[in-house]
């Protein structure tokens, strides 16, 4: 299955991506982790991105799209994945749907994990992470709501909306129903 989530930051998106990922037998691969390998690393590219999280801003699309497609093109992507935070914005909506056609694929579906913005902001702020300030994580949703929200009108033919509120195994359940039925 090749699966996007979507969501706020702080939705839960990586969690359950964890949780659907093995379920489905398929590789989690969330951007923010590649950005996190980077930074541990400290590479050129890692400083770059560390710059742009700290200031609350997003890293830009033609870095995030190198190393998306880079990693999909690994051999555990070959039969589907689930994707934590690409395709961000309907531009990198289309290098996403250019990159899956060159090998005769699309996107099975969009998930998106809705939640009120309150209890994104007490979750995350709960989390306790040096860029976790309030102020950031707001800005951060107002991008959610600018740059990323419109890709749910962009896949509308394909988006699941899961409510992300409630226990993991929960949400989990929720997710993967909504995918048994697409079948």
């Amino acid at each position: 299955m090749r699966l996007v989530l979507v969501g706020p930051p702080g939705a839960g998106k990586g969690t359950q991506a964890e949780v659907l990922s093995n379920k489905l037998g398929v590789p989690h691969i969330s951007t923010g982790d590649l950005f996190r390998a980077h930074i541990s690393q400290q590479t050129d590219l890692g400083k770059e991105v560390q710059e742009y999280l700290d200031s609350g801003e997003l890293v830009p699309d033609a870095v995030t799209n190198e190393m998306v497609r880079a990693r999909l093109a690994q051999p555990d992507a070959v039969n589907g994945f689930l994707l934590d935070g690409f395709p961000r914005n309907t531009a990198q909506a289309g290098v996403l749907g250019g990159m899956l056609a060159a090998d005769g694929h699309a996107l099975d579906a969009v998930l998106e994990f809705r939640i009120d913005e309150d209890v994104v902001v007490e979750r995350l702020l709960a989390r306790g992470r040096t860029d976790d300030k309030e102020e950031v994580i707001r800005h951060r949703q107002q991008v959610y709501r600018t740059e990323t929200a419109p890709l749910l009108d962009y896949y509308s033919d394909i988006v699941v909306t899961i409510d992300a509120v409630g226990e993991v195994d929960e949400i989990s359940e929720r997710a993967l129903r909504a995918l048994r039925a697409l079948k």
